[in-house]
């Protein structure tokens, strides 16, 4: 049974009165003996190693050979075969359901439903991602992400942006209910509204106080005396769940540990499975001769004959149904394709890093005020001013034939309330910019224009923030003088896509263009907003559930194809805890 941590911790004050001077027990650098109030009170708290989180199962890193394995088809040359070394970490053992999602928005409805509810609204799928002018897919419309039968599938419509969100909210949830069980918080729904909900960075800061089950962790520190919040140096939260990134994803699908002894990798894969068919061929295995994956066989076959259906599914299919690959990662083949972290680049396999690669980092760091200290939390909703002011700019364009002039005197308001958040924003007064574009959403709430429904949803895209959340900011030049190995935030384009990188190098005048190498919409539909997605789904042939492959598509749109699976960093031993927990 799981002895409670709490009660271990707060046994820790009369317990070290008991403890001499052993090596578990007092600093290798200085001698002195942990948790003593007379010493100081530094404390060493009991570890066991990283828990499990829910839904996640172990992936063992390793290096692997990253890139495609069969013919390039489309002769996009993106991926050319590359050796790299991938650290440990974890995934979900599924996709991420409809049932998982619609908890989800349950939850922001509960919280933020009555003062926010445009933050609701951001976290909808786009159920209309079924629609296709020659074929009749109206029911999946209303019935895919809400009816039972289909809570099991995974979700679709949703955006990288909106996968990113979940992941945050499933962090928060995670590590208060962790809380919670181990006597610190209690569970207190009902007082959970607006701002004034959990976050673990907010929690960490002693920004979020709740209901307590208990004073805290008792502090030894002869200074402070009384009782402490968990802190991180604890290892009682979680870090965070996120997309995995592309090399992650790659590695986890092939799961090659199934084919290596020793160091040796015996056979390699094409697919996610051995052999180069797509039935079950393993006898011991209670999925022996079914199909491997939920994908197009051939033209017009989604799903075989009448009885005998070969993926048993037109569709998607529910996240369990076909055989799990060697780490015990489910539909790694087929079902969905999914979002990972990276950004697209066509050349990322020849320029990026062979130890953990990845290319999309924007470096942040926490806000502090004048005396240091982390800035208060948010406290209302954030929007990206440039995403609105060109939103506008674009829907008017479109439309200007068909507007009224209610709808056009509406533009022009909203216009006036962007100009004025613009001007707040020069001189950095950001919370009365964000308040400008909330008086501008309640100008829309209000009016009747015909055009009033598209252009709250246009605003509600580009909500990048809400109350409750820590505030970040993106590191800066200044900040970062004496560094080697970064100085700018912004490292999406960093050899491939900025100034340095492209063929006005030295033309002065040509230093300030954006879009300079990757000119979206013109020349090429590349941005530092293109995020790549891996494998095959329901409506893909075979080729492209090899994992190897890889696609893109902007970060703000989604796709009935397209689903997700949450990562987590494993931190520690790379060979995970032999106990599978704490």
């Amino acid at each position: 049974m799981r002895t409670n941590r709490l009660a271990a911790l707060t046994l820790l004050a009369a317990a070290a009165a008991l403890m001499t001077a052993c090596s578990s027990g007092s600093s290798g650098s200085t001698g002195w003996a942990y948790n003593e109030a007379t010493n100081g009170g530094f404390q060493r708290l009991p570890y066991l190693g990283q828990e499990t989180g829910p839904g996640l199962v172990f992936v063992e890193g390793g290096t692997f050979t990253m890139g495609q394995v069969e013919d390039d088809l489309l002769g996009s040359w993106d991926n050319v075969p590359r050796r790299v070394t991938v650290s440990s970490f974890y995934m979900d053992e599924v996709e991420v359901t409809n049932f998982y999602w619609l908890e989800y928005m349950h939850w922001l409805s509960r919280v933020y439903g009555s003062s926010y509810p445009e933050i609701v609204d951001r976290a909808k799928p786009d159920t209309l991602v079924w629609r296709n002018p020659r074929a009749y897919n109206e029911p999946f419309v209303d019935l895919y992400l809400r009816h039972p039968s289909y809570r099991d599938y995974p979700v679709v419509g949703v955006s990288w942006l909106q996968a990113n969100e979940f992941c945050s909210w499933r962090t928060d949830r995670v590590n208060e209910r962790i809380l919670v069980r181990e006597g610190l918080l209690e569970h207190n729904p009902e007082g959970q509204v607006d701002d004034e909900h959990f976050t673990t960075s907010t929690y960490l800061d002693g920004q979020y106080e709740g209901q307590k089950a208990a004073e805290g962790i008792r502090s030894l520190d002869p200074n402070s005396g009384g009782f402490r919040n968990a802190a991180l140096t604890d290892g009682i939260v979680l870090p965070a769940y996120r997309l995995p990134t592309e090399a992650e994803w790659e590695y986890a699908a092939l799961s090659l540990i199934g084919n290596s002894g020793e160091e040796l990798i015996t056979d390699r894969r094409t697919y996610p499975w051995n052999g180069h068919y797509v039935r079950n061929d393993d006898s011991r295995n209670k999925f022996y001769g079914d199909i491997n994956a939920n994908f197009v066989r051939g033209r017009g076959d989604m799903m075989g004959v009448a009885g005998a259906l070969n993926d048993n599914a037109d569709i998607t299919a529910p996240v369990y149904s076909y055989a799990p690959n060697e780490y015990g990662l489910y539909s790694m083949a087929g079902n969905v394709s999914e979002w990972v972290m990276d950004v697209y680049r066509p050349n990322t396999s020849q320029d990026a890093d062979e130890f953990r690669p990845f290319r999309g980092n924007n470096f942040t760091t926490k806000q502090l005020d004048s005396e240091g200290n982390v800035a208060d939390k948010l406290d209302y909703v954030v929007y990206d001013i440039a995403g609105i002011k060109n939103f506008l700019t674009t829907y008017f364009d479109a439309a200007q034939n068909t507007l009224t002039t209610e709808g056009v005197n509406l533009i022009d308001n909203l216009n006036t309330y962007v100009t004025q958040s613009e001007e707040e924003l020069e001189f950095k007064r950001t919370e009365d910019a964000m308040l400008r574009m909330q008086d501008a959403m309640d100008l829309i709430v209000g009016s009747d224009a015909p055009i009033a429904s598209d252009l709250r949803t246009g605003f509600v895209k580009q909500i990048t923030a809400v109350p409750g959340d820590q505030k970040y900011r993106d590191v800066t030049v200044e900040e970062n003088l004496n560094r080697r190995n970064y100085r700018v935030a912004d490292n999406i384009d960093y050899a491939d896509g900025d100034f340095n990188s492209s063929i006005y190098y030295g033309d002065v005048s040509k230093e300030s263009e954006d879009g300079i190498v990757y000119n979206y919409g013109k020349t090429s539909l590349i941005d530092d907003h293109t995020r790549v997605y891996k494998g095959g789904s329901w409506a893909d042939r075979v080729y492209w559930v090899i994992p190897g492959t890889r696609r893109y598509m902007d970060e703000s749109q989604s796709d009935a194809t397209i689903g997700f699976r949450c990562a987590m960093t494993r931190v520690g031993s790379p060979q995970g805890n032999p106990s599978g927990g704490r």
